[in-house]
Formats: structure tokens, sequence, C-alpha cells
């Protein structure tokens, strides 16, 4: 979370600022798919 704000469009609300970093997920997953197809290659 890179900032929270209060929300004044909504009664009790907040705005939140937030990122996830898919770039590192994407290249774990790529790697793992990789490594599955050369073990079913055998």
């Amino acid at each position: 979370v890179g900032r929270i704000r209060r929300d004044e469009t909504v009664e009790h609300g907040l705005a939140l600022f937030v990122v996830g970093d898919n770039l590192r997920k994407g290249a774990a997953l790529n790697a793992v798919q990789i490594a599955e197809v050369l073990l079913a290659d055998g």
C-alpha cells in the first residue's frame, strides 16, 4: 500500500493506492511450466 486517503465521496470511505509485481509472478510461473514440459518429455 503506497497511500491511504479519506474518500469524501463515500461515508467512512478510504482511497488506497496499491501495487503488485506481476512480473515476478509471471516469470516464476513460466519457469515452472518450462520445468513441467522438460520433465514430461523425459
